[in-house]
């Protein structure tokens, strides 16, 4: 095998609070990463002369920043192989969305290359590599939808009853560093349990603000509410509404398809990474 085909779904957090500030300045969080069955789409070629490449990618993004090749640097690093790859992404997740797309990408060429490269690191040593290059990378690496906390790498598996989700890109960047730096960000949240979260009594710290600093989001939220309760992901731009069936979710977005980019997903317990990489 010299080459594999491997997804990068997208996360939503299905609430996000800050419950405090590492002596470090990294926030403390507690979230719930919910995985969806859709995503980008990442294809590894194994070279024999060691070099990294990007061929095909969002040229935005400098390739030597690229958090695909960083990934890929760090394990080559790591396992001291003499192998290389060309990357080629196939990128539906926007940029900036808080939907995990750089992250996802990242933990799909750990995981492809450890295969791929026969490097033979166990899941636990991938995430522990991921969480170098971001925090959100344990969670894709390890491929379960997952209550998370710390600054987002200490990890429980759960399973939630299968829900859709109508996702709403909104035309906006948001900043998640200014938002971060935002004087009114509520960062002493009481730590919760489950029970608290499957009882509704959770928010995305960041959402007053976000909406606040952002009509166009705002106005999604506004659109949105006429049919679900609309939430933020992460630290925005993305907004997505929780629905019992694919035929609900549908229903909504063909109300919003004309005005907003949308698509509609399945939450799913195990990532679709894990799931084919089980099957090959």
């Amino acid at each position: 095998m010299d080459r594999l085909t491997l997804p990068a779904p997208a996360k939503l957090n299905l609430f996000l609070h800050i419950t405090g500030r590492r002596p470090d300045g990294y926030h403390l969080l507690q979230t719930l990463f919910q995985i969806l069955d859709y995503g980008d789409s990442i294809q590894l070629i194994r070279r024999d002369d060691g070099k990294l490449r990007r061929v095909a990618g969002n040229e935005s993004v400098p390739e030597e920043t690229d958090l695909m090749i960083r990934a890929a640097q760090l394990l080559k690093q790591v396992s001291q192989t003499r192998f290389g790859v060309d990357i080629v992404i196939n990128k539906r997740l926007p940029m900036g969305g808080g939907l995990g797309g750089g992250s996802s990408n990242a933990a799909t060429v750990l995981v492809g290359l450890n295969q791929l490269w026969r490097c033979g690191l166990k899941p636990e040593q991938l995430a522990e590599l991921g969480l170098r290059l971001g925090a959100d990378v344990p969670v894709f690496v390890l491929g379960h939808t997952a209550w998370a906390e710390g600054v987002g790498e200490q990890l429980t598996a759960i399973d939630l009853p299968e829900r859709w989700y109508l996702v709403v890109v909104p035309d906006a960047h948001v900043a998640t560093r200014e938002i971060f730096l935002n004087p009114r960000l509520t960062r002493n949240c009481e730590p919760i349990t489950m029970a608290t979260f499957l009882n509704g009594v959770t928010q995305n710290v960041f959402e007053s603000i976000v909406r606040e600093q952002h009509p166009n989001i705002n106005q999604v939220f506004e659109l949105l509410s006429q049919y679900a309760k609309p939430r933020l992901t992460g630290s925005g731009a993305c907004v997505f509404a929780e629905f019992d069936s694919q035929i609900a979710a549908d229903q909504v977005q063909q109300k919003l398809s004309t005005t907003w980019d949308t698509f509609v997903a399945k939450g799913v317990k195990q990532s679709p990474l894990v799931t084919q990489l089980k099957l090959n």
